[in-house]
């Protein structure tokens, strides 16, 4: 295991600088900067002046030594500060990453919960109209745009029961009564979407093991239905269910942008989107690269998961 870990951490060091090139890269792609937004809003275009902002940030350099500057920021643990805000870009991204962690945890907690039981019943009840409402349910829910199911909520909450969610976010460490009323709403629009998945991953993957040999074998010898699903079909299902369940947070992750604009939450997807169109390229580069690192570990957690859930399974 530690061989693994090491040679998995190395893996992800590596990756981790590749992406800081993309980024980069990709950043400088976009049409304009923030010397163009600022000269537009001044109502000012001399060359001078142009000149003078674009060697303020830093912009009058090659886009390579722009990018060793930043990466020696990273490495003495900043990433640099907002050129918007003048705020450091870790303390923006921090802020603005838990509330999308906390999204994306509620989201996935419920949708676990409502796509594994939706699947097991779907499962066991294959062909009758259990089965196929619950698929129903799958389609739908995989068809509509969560933004748009969010969007939906918003108006029968108002319209219907005269209330809506307070559009201002509050932790909840704060006050978890109002916590709870805000993310109300954007939890249930992200964990339906998810859910459907999640339904219909687990329904294919229990009609695919109970088809198995030992599963079989196991009926016919007379073992009760609880403990076959319990000891053969369970144990088996868990591992690509875990694998599918870290790809499901991450896009939820790298997806919320559309829920955080609905609902007025103040996340990384909205932070970055923001960063994007006043040209604020510390904070898109940091927003990014932070989400990069998360999706490294959220995969290195899920390899270490199998180990856990199926003993075959060894890293040497």
């Amino acid at each position: 295991m530690t061989s693994f870990l090491a040679q998995r951490l190395l893996s992800m060091l590596l990756t981790a600088l590749l992406v800081s090139v993309l980024v980069v890269l990709l950043v400088h792609t976009v049409p304009g900067d923030i010397v163009q937004q600022m000269l537009g809003q001044l109502g000012a275009g001399s060359e001078e002046a142009r000149a003078t902002l674009e060697a303020y940030f830093g912009l009058d350099r090659p886009v390579h030594v722009q990018y060793l500057d930043w990466l020696g920021q990273l490495l003495n643990g900043s990433l640099g500060e907002s050129w918007n805000q003048g705020t450091p870009v870790l303390t923006l991204v921090l802020r603005a990453f838990w509330v999308s962690v906390e999204l994306a945890v509620l989201s996935l907690a419920f949708a676990l919960v409502v796509g594994c039981v939706l699947g097991i019943v779907a499962a066991n009840l294959r062909d009758t109209v259990a089965d196929v409402a619950i698929q129903a349910f799958n389609v739908l829910g995989l068809s509509l745009p969560a933004f748009w199911v969010g969007a939906m909520m918003l108006v029968v909450a108002s319209n219907v029961f005269s209330w809506g969610p307070p559009f201002r976010y509050v932790g909840p460490l704060d006050d978890l009564a109002l916590n709870v009323q805000i993310m109300f709403l954007p939890t249930l629009a992200l964990g339906l979407f998810n859910a459907a998945a999640i339904s219909q991953f687990v329904r294919d993957l229990i009609l695919g093991t109970i088809g198995r040999d030992f599963v079989r074998t196991a009926t016919a010898k007379g073992v009760p239905r609880s403990v076959v699903y319990a000891k053969h079909v369970f144990r088996n299902i868990l591992v690509p269910l875990t694998s599918f369940t870290g790809v499901i947070f991450i896009g939820i992750l790298g997806g919320v942008v559309a829920i955080e604009a609905v609902f007025n939450l103040p996340g990384i997807g909205r932070l970055i989107l923001w960063a994007l169109q006043t040209r604020d390229y510390p904070v898109v580069q940091g927003g990014i690269f932070v989400l990069a690192i998360v999706t490294l570990l959220v995969n290195l957690i899920v390899d270490i998961l199998y180990a856990v859930f199926d003993p075959r399974i060894t890293y040497a």
